[in-house]
């Protein structure tokens, strides 16, 4: 039987360096073991993340070897024989001969990390318990890795797992083995869509009521256990999933993942909970990417930091690992709207209206918010019973919610009494975007600040300032006005003087 081990030591190394963990296996001066010999082994795990449990799993025994001629002879552990035998996944990877020894299928080769993965998953199902776990735990402070050491063990092959989700299976052939955790862990990156370009990045700006696209990609890893992804929402309310890839191919949500936006204690808005057949599909590497739509609705905050949306992966045995969080940032801006005499005095009395372009009949539905500030109504309020969009009355007042990099049009419905109402809409540029700064990003309104100044009741600069003239004066196309009946009336008044002394000539010569 001894003859038919050369397969299995060959095959164990190759596993060892297959997973994600594993490092080449030190030597030691132990060159032959016979069965009954007490010969102990030990594991180290260097760099091992703080905090985390790993644990391991005697698959194998090891009954003798003989290193020089490179010969192993194992049995299965009592507790294991099961995931070998009738319909388990066990069964396709080895031969078991008549008393017991095993001998590795060639066929297994390129399928170690599914025998891994299938082997943990038996485990867990058959309540089969580790053979030995430890907490990686150091004494020096805010330290995030240590070393793990796994003493006086039978010699035999192991399986290693962590809770973190990444697995390494090894063996302690060698009676002491070094396992290098390269803490491989997931990964989140969330980026938004900016409409204009339709290009995804850290930040985008949107008017209130507009629908906003969303993708999340998570870099995952071998191993993956009890993936949740989460996402908090501000400024913005959550509509759906629109979509799940994974390496570019659809993934369905039967039997893969489910949304859930209720009772999620965490202050998430929404999670996506893949479920473990899922993950246990996935490689290191493997890019799942979570396509999202969500609305900017009234709470929105104007300019300033914006509305940041955040999201991150938990994972792992318990869920109470995760990755770092990503964030993106949704803007929405607004602008000063000053109505001003020549002198550039305040003049109240106006209403305004705002379309998206110069002639079209594309109002923009409007709420009064009070103290002389306005906003863009969302579609739910728009949808409400009575609704009517808001009449803009200035004076000097602010309109908020608006997209940047965006032209908007204002139309005067009613002039202040006493001046000519503009013959043509006002145009409102919001342009020259800053988001460099995420705590105050910023536009500017036909080159100006949006923001007006004021001196009392004098406009000073910026905003958008719209002048009225009086009824006396003309219209803005042109023409005498009334300097034309003036001089006619002169005229007449001349021509009835000369046509007066004339007939008093007359009468005289007569």
């Amino acid at each position: 039987m001894m003859r038919h081990m050369k397969k299995i030591a060959s095959l164990v190394l190759a596993l060892v360096m297959v997973m994600t963990m594993a490092m080449p296996v030190f030597a030691t001066n132990v060159d032959n073991v016979n069965a009954g010999d007490d010969v102990k082994g030990t594991i180290t795990i260097d760099n091992a993340v703080v905090g985390q449990t790993y644990s391991i799993y005697q698959i194998f025994s090891l009954e003798s070897y003989n290193k020089t001629n490179n010969t192993y002879a194992y049995k299965i552990v009592d507790a294991w024989k099961g995931f070998f035998e009738g319909e388990e996944a066990g069964k396709g990877f080895v031969e078991i001969d008549k008393q017991g020894y095993i001998e590795w299928k060639a066929a297994a080769d390129a399928n170690m990390v599914a025998f891994a993965k299938a082997a943990l998953a038996y485990a867990e199902k058959n309540n089969i318990s580790a053979t030995a776990s430890k907490e990686a735990a150091s004494d020096v402070k805010d330290a995030e890795t240590t070393t793990v050491v796994f003493e006086g063990l039978s010699l035999g092959y192991y399986l290693l797992d962590s809770t973190v989700g990444t697995l390494c299976s090894l063996n302690t052939t060698d009676n002491t083995v070094t396992i290098q955790d390269k803490n491989e862990k997931p990964t989140t990156d969330k980026k938004v869509e900016e409409d204009s370009t339709g290009n995804y990045g850290e930040n985008n700006d949107a008017n209130i009521g507009q629908t906003v696209n969303y993708q999340t990609t998570i870099t995952a890893q071998e191993g993956a256990k009890n993936y949740i992804l989460h996402d908090k929402m501000t400024g913005l309310d959550f509509i759906e999933v629109t979509g799940i890839t994974l390496d570019g191919v659809k993934v369905d949500a039967q039997n893969n993942y489910t949304v859930e936006t209720e009772n999620l204690g965490d202050d998430c808005t929404f999670e996506v909970v893949f479920t473990q057949a899922f993950c246990d599909t996935l490689k290191a590497g493997s890019k799942i990417v979570v396509s999202y739509s969500a609305v900017v609705n009234e709470d929105a905050v104007i300019a300033e930091a914006g509305n940041p949306n955040e999201t991150h992966l938990s994972y792992g045995d318990n869920n109470d690992n995760e990755t770092e969080t990503s964030e993106t940032r949704t803007y929405t801006f607004g602008f000063d709207l000053v109505k001003i005499t020549e002198g550039k005095v305040l003049l109240t009395g106006a209403e305004f209206e705002l379309y998206g372009s110069e002639k079209g009949k594309d109002k923009i539905a409007l709420i009064d918010k009070g103290n002389d500030v306005y906003r863009v109504a969302t579609d739910e309020e728009k949808k409400a019973d009575g609704f009517a969009s808001a009449i803009i009355k200035a004076g000097k007042v602010t309109i908020e919610g608006l997209d940047g990099g965006t032209t908007y049009w204002l139309e005067e419905t009613k002039a202040p009494d006493g001046y000519n109402k503009l013959e043509g809409r006002v145009k409102v540029e919001l342009s020259e975007k800053n988001t460099s700064n995420p705590d105050g990003a910023s536009v500017t309104v036909n080159n100006n600040l949006t923001s007006a100044t004021m001196n009392g009741d004098t406009y000073v600069e910026n905003g958008v300032a719209v002048e009225n003239k009086t009824g006396s004066l003309l219209p803005s196309t042109g023409g005498i006005g009334t300097t034309i009946f003036y001089v006619i009336g002169g005229i007449l008044v001349i021509g009835a003087g000369v046509l007066l002394i004339t007939k008093k000539r007359m009468s005289r010569e007569v």
